[in-house]
């Protein structure tokens, strides 16, 4: 027999059998989580080929009620978006773990994703790449705020801000001593922690400058000195320390509010091979660094902050050591009805004296 001959025959052979199984992942996701560059490594490593689409939250979950779920491989709907869509509209397969190198994640937001999209025992969705909102703070001159109750310090009356919106509810209550996450699924209860935060934000009236409405806002009260504490998003914060070293984001100790992007399995996809793959491929640090820098967010991924430009990873490590990461109050979706309790009262504290 000639080994020359053979050898090749075993390799076009091999290819072939690459080439068969190869799948086609129609990605429906968020922009700058699918960078081209990773694509091309991903299609090089697996022959699997890639199309994207950009979306947002509404129209990932419209497309798929609209295709009963087809349409697409994978999709990266935040954690809120899955199991109340999911209950009523049926668009979503669960995952099976065991295709998932679950090493690769942050174990508390592995845990938490999984627990927020659970249903019959079934896990929907795993997480991919996540924010926060907290507090951002000129912490030379604003050096008492530590939590969002603190924004109502006698130090820094006057020189303080945030919105009029559910998140500003949501971090005094937490940093009030309560739980209005696990109060979601009672009503009066939730009413009776809104009412205490309702009193505090009006006692606090006193000490904000202004409640602000847009990123570029807070972002330049900050950088004027007008504003010294207030609640932020914390890639805003990293944006500010890039300017002033003495302003950054600090993750408030009784947990920042954090958002999940995930990965969800439509339930008429085709290409799951392709899409476990995708999900491996990406959340190994070297590869969950591209997406950073590209998306400005940082990932799930154990260690995906290793390798992002030096500066940035600083200001991320300043803001969130291990303990902060774990301490994050992730968003779980939200019953009908308590937003409209929510805005009552946020429209009773706007008309507040």
């Amino acid at each position: 027999m000639n080994f020359k001959y053979t050898c090749s025959a075993l390799a076009i052979f091999a290819m072939s059998a690459t080439a068969a199984n190869a799948e086609t992942l129609r990605l429906l996701t968020w922009g700058g989580y699918a960078p081209e560059a990773v694509i091309e490594k991903f299609e090089a490593e697996t022959g699997h080929k890639v199309e994207v689409t950009k979306s947002n939250n509404e129209e990932m979950v419209a497309k798929l009620r609209a295709t009963n779920g087809g349409g697409f491989d994978l999709i990266q709907p935040s954690q809120d978006r899955i199991a109340g869509a999911q209950e009523e509209f049926g668009i979503y397969k669960p995952l099976d773990l065991s295709k998932i190198d679950t090493s690769l994640f942050i174990d508390s937001m592995l845990e938490a994703t999984k627990g927020n999209t659970m249903m019959d025992g079934k896990v929907f969705a795993v997480p991919h790449v996540w924010g926060t909102s907290g507090l951002v703070v000129n912490t030379k001159m604003a050096g008492s705020v530590k939590d969002y109750t603190d924004l109502c310090n006698a130090d820094v009356a006057g020189k303080v801000s945030y919105r009029l919106k559910r998140p500003t509810l949501i971090g005094f209550a937490f940093a009030m001593g309560m739980d209005p996450f696990a109060a979601y699924g009672d009503a009066d209860a939730y009413q009776g922690i809104l009412d205490k935060v309702e009193a505090k934000l009006i006692e606090c009236k006193a000490n904000v400058k202004t409640y602000w409405d847009g990123g570029d806002e807070i972002k330049n009260l900050l950088r004027s000195g007008e504003v010294i504490a207030s609640m932020a998003w914390d890639t805003g914060g990293w944006q500010l320390n890039a300017d002033n070293a003495d302003i950054n984001f600090v993750a408030p100790a009784s947990g920042a509010l954090g958002w999940i992007d995930t990965f969800a399995l439509p339930s008429r996809g085709r290409a799951d091979e392709a899409a476990y793959a995708w999900i491996n491929f990406v959340m190994q640090p070297e590869i969950a660094a591209m997406i950073t820098s590209e998306a400005g967010n940082f990932t799930a991924s154990k260690g995906g902050d290793a390798g992002v430009d030096d500066a940035l990873k600083a200001r991320y490590q300043t803001s969130f050591p291990q303990e902060a990461v774990d301490n994050i109050k992730w968003y779980p979706a939200v019953p009908a009805g308590l937003e409209a309790l929510e805005g009552a009262v946020l429209d009773r504290v706007n008309a507040a004296q």
